[in-house]
Parts: C-alpha cells; structure tokens; sequence
C-alpha cells in the first residue's frame, strides 16, 4: 500500500493545470502536510465507552474488532468478564481511521491491511501520513508531492490525513476520562496470567 513520490510519472509527463488542480482539491480536503501534533502522555489509557465515544463507533464494533484482532487494546486487553480494556491515544486514533474507511466503502481486507501497517509505525509518525484510497486500494502518502500524484492520476478519489484525525481524537479525548497506567499495571502482572503461570508450574514439576 505505499507508495513512491511521483509514481507512474516523470517531471516531463505532468500537465501544469492538471497538477495544479489536483494541488488545490488536496488543500481544499486538508489532505497536505502542515505542523506535527504535540505528543500525549503514554502512560493514559481510555476504557471502552471513551474510546468508542472518541472514535464515533458503537461498542459492538469496538468489541467485535478486538476480538477479530483488527484493532486490540494495548494498554489493557480484557481478562475475563468484569475486567475493562484500556485503549491507547494510537489505538483510537486507528479505529478512528477504520470507521472512516468503511465509511467510504474500502473493503475490511484492505483495511486490515492498512492497519498492519500502521502498526509498523511508530506514534510520531503516525501524524506525517495521508492515507489515499479509490475505493478499492489504500495508499500511503508520506509527501504532498504522493497525495498531489494520486488525485492527479485519478487513483485518489478521497484522503483521510492522520494529522487532522490525531487533532480531532486529541480534542475529543480532552473532555474525556483516562486512566493513568502504573509500570505494575501491565499484562505480565494480571492476577489471571499470574494464576496460569502456577497452574503450568503445577503441571511441568
């Protein structure tokens, strides 16, 4: 799904009106890069009707997406019943951009595909990339001169840029409850994996 700044073309190939067309739809859709949102704490996690909330989703497609493993919850993932899930500001900020996706028709193969590879990436980055779809395919642009080369070959029929999601989930998420998260806090310590670990110890000794 990436792709290459001025992919197809050479710099003799472009057509100076068609180029600057396809430069004024991508401003016009915020599609072009401006400044790096600030960072958020990586110590918050958000329980499921937050991230819902904040992602504009139902909690069905939160929790069916958990379980399909599209989009799981890192900060937390759930132990059983009563134990609540804790999502990361990164692992809203993509179910975000799923919803949007389907939204627009793409396909839950191709958006499975696109969310592994924004898995890949590190959080920072995240907010550097458009993501680029004709309803069929996703591409990623890590340029204005890749969105400006899509919607001049036709192959970017909408664009959904992160940086203006992040801005969006970060403002949502200032009104919202988090959770700040101890170092113990962690999945290593649950008193469910801490009981199978002597249950594995019972069965090996």
């Amino acid at each position: 799904m990436a792709v290459s700044s001025g992919e197809g073309k050479t710099a003799d190939q472009h057509d100076p009106a068609q180029r600057r067309s396809a430069r004024e739809r991508a401003g016009e859709q915020g599609l072009l890069f401006d400044e790096r949102p600030a960072s958020l704490p990586a110590d918050v996690g958000y329980r499921g009707p937050t991230a819902c909330s904040a992602a504009g989703i139902t909690y069905r497609q939160l929790d069916y997406w958990a379980r399909t493993q599209l989009v799981e919850p890192s900060v937390r993932p759930a132990h059983g019943s009563g134990s609540q899930r804790l999502y990361s500001f990164r692992d809203i900020l993509v179910l975000k951009v799923v919803k949007r996706l389907l939204d627009t028709g793409v396909s839950l193969q191709q958006i499975r595909t696109a969310v592994q590879h924004l898995r890949e990436r590190g959080v920072n980055d995240l907010a550097q990339i458009t993501l680029m779809s004709d309803g069929v395919s996703v591409y990623e642009c890590t340029s204005a001169d890749e969105v400006i080369d899509l919607l001049e070959g036709g192959q970017g029929v909408f664009g959904i840029a992160l940086g203006g999601v992040w801005r969006e989930v970060e403002g949502t998420l200032a009104e919202l409850p988090g959770e700040r998260v101890e170092p113990a806090a962690t999945t290593e310590d649950h008193p469910g994996d801490e009981l199978a670990r002597r249950r594995k110890a019972r069965r090996t000794g």
